[in-house]
């Protein structure tokens, strides 16, 4: 009998990391290429060319215009869409079983809007907490509270 396979994604709005788990005792292992960072700018570089500005109805008043956007926002809503097809087409190439997902809660929840209907039934767990920077050492014990490992 195969061995259930765990994926455990560990990320936040821009950094991410995978490990994975083949049952009960045997720990988590880093798997290679598993770290993955995404596009984390500096406002300067976000807005190159400084707000909008616009005239006042009446008289030579200026205003600037702030967008209707966060760019951070969407940078990080980005980095979910793209962890969650990552998971999907790894998913679909048979890599895992099932996924425990550990992230703060807004990125959780940019990961849950991403991910596609396929892959959502094969979340085993979610962990709501910041653990990217955590040591790989340290991990099954934040873990155990949702996985045997």
């Amino acid at each position: 009998m195969k061995p259930t396979t765990t994926w455990v994604l560990i990320a936040d709005g821009a950094h991410a990391r995978l490990f994975s788990n083949k049952g009960p005792g045997k720990g988590i292992e880093a798997i290679e290429g598993g770290v993955i960072n995404g596009d984390h700018r500096p406002d300067s570089e976000l807005f190159r060319d400084g707000a909008t500005r616009t005239f006042e109805s009446v008289g030579d008043t200026r205003h600037a215009i702030t967008p209707k956007t966060d760019p951070h926002r969407e940078l990080k809503r980005d980095f979910a869409k793209q962890l969650a097809d990552l998971l999907d087409r790894r998913y679909a190439e048979k890599a895992f079983d099932r996924l425990v997902i550990v992230a703060p809660p807004t990125a959780l929840g940019d990961l849950r809007a991403a991910i596609s209907d396929h892959l959502k039934p094969h979340i085993y767990a979610e962990l709501d907490k910041d653990l990217v920077k955590t040591p790989t050492a340290e991990l099954p014990q934040h873990l155990g509270a949702v996985m045997p490992i």
